[in-house]
């Protein structure tokens, strides 16, 4: 039998290395494994591939499409799914048990699921973030514990009595031995975060708190909660923000970050009076999601070549506009992450910081301390930048700045609310910006919204009728384009019987040619632009959406939903 030691060397790992970890996991009592990982020394895959051949055990790189056995989540609790990184795969015929786990020298957890089961496992070997996902599918159409947590709240006389103390990162899993109110924060908010849910509401009404989830951009009413725990509520969730619990007659905002398992979410935490009562709102940003390449958004191959292309520019303004929601950040991260850090200085500056880019330094813009936008930018200016992103064009004097880097040779990526391409470049001029300035400076502008794509799982094709055929009338499509059959989704429990999974983009070009420029030095109307950009071949965001229905990926009312103001 071949030797660990023998697999992690051919896998790239050195000599040096393995015996240095081996010191350490001999000193400090974790397994080699842990140890590995912990150093980034090999890749998380390559050393379970090899622990795989040596143990004889199977590795799968993805568990996309596997679907748990219902007999597994009803009976394992989801705390231990999560606390040992365990998930059954299948039931084989023998009765055997397939478990994916990512720590094969890890056996206690292995033995005491066995015990659970009263059944005999077979590991696979597979990622942690495969089978972190892999559990929040599995276990997302469970109760969650929500009604459990609101009978502990009903029963518990001192509703008012809850832990002020607050970790600097809230684990959402640790529910055991919490006050009942803690419990029942901790658990909608598992309950948001498998559901992929980005807003969590606490609406208040006369006789209850209605918890609402906005997921892929639409509101669900979720749980109702009895009136009299809606003080409660805001409490606890002012303390894990840091907010002023006696401040009951002003907005206030907060922070937090909550732990759910190994990765951790950036909670924004929103509170306004109402006649009500205060009524909260926190976004959810979770950090461990993953980072979309270009390839990955929606953009058409035409698309596509043109933004890589213009991110290699060495000077000049790419502008990204589009509602708050639209996936704007996503696709400068996109468009960020496809540049050579190692060769170019990358500085950005955001509010927040959503996701850490690898190889480029982060600003988190901080008000207070009188850091903002456009002080930032000014501060970036003597970093000996090659590309900066800003993360908003709110007003002038951060225009200006931008404007100033780039008329300096500086790429600058930033964002700016407007409804279309061709009004952002009416709109700086509107700030206040010299319209030559604006002119001279802009490269690119690229106006996106975001579409509910169809879910794959009850994916269905409708014969156009009379009712397709007015609403794909009003797209601009024909029943010959679509080969006379509208896709749609049917509703089932894994789209939360909605017909949609998931979100693509769809998108507006508009690079900045003599035409343009001219136009803008001429005072000419956003209209009158768009016309003419239509004329020499724009795709506006209706006709991407168009393309989105030919292709089956989503349908005429999620492109009309969105594009309503695009009559291009």
């Amino acid at each position: 039998m071949v030797s660990i030691s023998d697999l992690l060397l051919e896998s790239g790992l050195t000599r040096e290395r393995l015996e240095e970890c081996r010191r350490i996991a001999g000193s400090t009592g974790d397994s080699l494994d842990r140890v590995l990982l912990s150093k980034e020394y090999i890749p998380e895959e390559q050393l379970l591939e090899a622990y795989a051949k040596h143990l004889g055990y199977d590795f799968l790189a993805s568990l996309d499409g596997i679907q748990v056995p219902m007999s597994f989540v009803d009976r394992i609790p989801v705390q231990f799914t999560r606390n040992y990184n365990l998930i059954a795969l299948a039931e084989e015929e023998d009765g055997l048990l397939r478990i994916a786990t990512c720590s094969p020298l890890d056996p206690q957890p292995m033995d005491d699921l066995a015990a659970m089961l009263q059944v005999e496992i077979e590991p696979v070997l597979a990622p942690r973030s495969e089978i972190t996902s892999l559990i929040a599918r599995a276990y997302r159409h469970k109760a969650d514990g929500v009604d459990e947590a609101l009978a502990d709240v009903a029963e518990d006389g001192d509703i008012q009595g809850l832990a002020s103390e607050i970790d600097d990162a809230e684990d959402v899993l640790d529910v055991a031995n919490k006050a009942p109110i803690i419990k029942l924060v901790n658990t909608i908010l598992f309950q948001a975060l498998k559901m992929r849910t980005s807003d969590v509401h606490f609406h208040p009404y006369t006789d209850r708190t209605q918890v609402r989830f906005r997921i892929d951009g639409i509101l669900y009413d979720m749980d109702s909660i009895p009136r009299k725990a809606h003080e409660a509520i805001v409490s606890r969730v002012k303390v894990m923000g840091r907010m002023d619990i006696a401040e009951r007659r002003l907005p206030q905002d907060g922070r937090a970050t909550i732990k759910i398992g190994d990765g951790e979410v950036d909670v924004r935490i929103s509170s306004v009076p109402t006649s009500n009562g205060e009524r909260i709102v926190m976004r959810l940003l979770d950090k461990t999601a993953k980072l979309y390449t270009l390839d990955q958004i929606g953009l058409t191959p035409t698309n596509l070549e043109m933004l890589r292309d213009y991110v290699t520019w060495n000077h000049g303004i790419i502008l990204v506009t589009g509602p708050t929601g639209s996936g704007k950040t996503t696709t400068l991260y996109g468009a960020m992450a496809e540049i050579d850090t190692t060769q170019k200085n990358v500085l950005t500056i955001e509010d927040p910081v959503e996701y850490s880019l690898a190889g480029i330094s982060q600003v988190q813009v901080n008000t207070k301390k009188g850091l903002t936008f456009a002080s930032g930018l000014r501060s970036f200016l003597r970093q000996d930048p090659d590309v900066m992103m800003v993360g908003e064009i709110r007003d002038l004097e951060t225009a200006e700045v931008a404007i100033r880097a780039a008329l300096t040779g500086h790429l600058v990526f930033s964002t700016v609310h407007t409804n279309d391409a061709c009004s952002t470049i009416t709109r700086m001029v509107d700030q206040g910006v010299e319209p030559y300035l604006v002119a001279s400076s802009l490269i690119l502008v690229v106006a996106q919204r975001l579409v509910r794509t169809i879910c794959k799982h009850c994916r269905d094709l409708d014969p156009v009728n009379d009712e397709w055929a007015a609403k794909l009338r009003k797209v601009g499509l024909t029943p010959e384009q679509v080969d006379g059959h509208v896709a749609f989704g049917r509703g089932c429990e894994e789209c939360f019987h909605s017909g949609f999974s998931g979100r693509t983009a769809i998108y507006e070009f508009l690079p900045v040619d003599e035409v343009l420029r001219t136009q803008v030095m001429e005072g000419v109307t956003a209209t009158q632009m768009k016309k003419a950009a239509i004329e020499r071949g724009m795709t506006t965001l209706r006709m991407d959406g168009q393309e989105k229905i030919i292709q089956r990926l989503t349908t005429p009312d999620e492109v009309l939903r969105v594009t309503q103001l695009d009559m291009g």
